[in-house]
């Protein structure tokens, strides 16, 4: 068994340079887990079949049936928070059907595999990716990064809209990235708002065409799937939880000998070294003695002359 020295800084500068070179904190890819409820429909198992699908290469699915997980009921929580905890997800889709909410889909989020904000959605006019017929050349690639267009002032004016928009572009926008090839962009999700409770959402491939100019024209072919989604309940967050999960990871750069008072605010500390009066040189160069120099001159002078006025030659 091999043995890794580990460095160990013996001083503050020394931290600080290696902090200078530690490498930045970099947030890993969100991954989706996907429930059944303790009873469902043909349409809710094939909706989640198709997100899995979409999602396979960060998704966790699980077949079995749960009957103690109630998202929006006090304690109804807990079983959501061990299976994000167990599959290490913080995305999360649960399907359940009932009669007074059918095809009911909920959408949520964790932080600290807790809970962060819940939206729940009801499924209408459902079309699976299998009952599409297109060529399948131009299916979307596993890991590429879609575009998403939202289109409707809906989205804009309306809270519980506005609360889905954010849920799906963290369900589907895959990793982050800093830089990204325009030939690895082959899909767009399409949701419009038609109306304030209603989103229709559709997945289409885009097809490059040539232009003639440098810039390929772009064609969508919808490839499945696609959906209405009615808005039912959401959730936000609690303030002070957003403030939390907003936080972002970094090393700050800390202000010697300054610290903050809740009273009296920002204060700081400056170092005076003792002052030894009785060592201190006194230099003659010191503006408050130009006068004194100025009248010794004029009486040494003064009694130059008055000598001279008494001893004659």
């Amino acid at each position: 068994m091999s043995k890794m020295a580990i460095r160990v800084p013996k001083s503050m500068r020394a931290k600080r340079e290696l902090l200078k070179h530690a490498p930045k904190l970099v947030e890993n890819g969100k991954k989706m887990l996907i429930l059944h409820g303790t009873k469902t429909s043909a349409v809710l198992n094939s909706v989640l079949a198709d997100l899995f699908h979409l999602k396979r290469d960060h998704a966790v699915k699980y077949t079995k049936k749960n009957d103690s997980i109630r998202p929006f009921e006090s304690g109804g929580e807990t079983s959501l928070e061990f299976f994000s905890l167990k599959s290490d997800c913080s995305l999360l889709v649960y399907g359940s059907h009932s009669k007074k909410r059918p095809n009911n889909l909920v959408l949520g989020r964790t932080y600290d595999h807790h809970i962060y904000d819940l939206v729940e959605v009801g499924v209408e006019n459902y079309k699976s990716i299998e009952s599409y017929a297109y060529d399948k050349k131009l299916a979307p690639k596993l890991g590429t990064k879609p575009f998403f267009a939202f289109i409707g002032e809906h989205f804009e004016s309306v809270e519980g809209l506005k609360h889905l928009k954010e849920m799906l572009l963290d369900h589907f926008k895959g990793e982050v990235v800093e830089n990204l090839n325009l030939a690895g962009v082959d899909r767009i999700f399409v949701c419009t708002a038609i109306s304030p409770t209603t989103v229709y959402m559709m997945h289409c491939a885009l097809r490059l065409k040539r232009s003639g100019t440098s810039i390929p024209r772009m064609e969508l072919v919808e490839v499945g799937p696609s959906v209405d989604l009615v808005l039912r309940r959401h959730r936000q967050a609690a303030e002070s939880l957003q403030k939390e999960a907003m936080k972002a990871p970094g090393h700050a750069k800390k202000v010697k000998n300054v610290t903050n008072n809740p009273v009296e605010g920002k204060q700081g500390r400056i170092y005076i070294p003792d002052q030894e009066v009785s060592k201190l040189t006194v230099t003659s160069n010191i503006k408050g003695l130009k006068r004194e120099r100025r009248d010794a001159k004029k009486n040494k002078e003064h009694s130059k002359k008055q000598k001279v006025a008494e001893n004659p030659e």
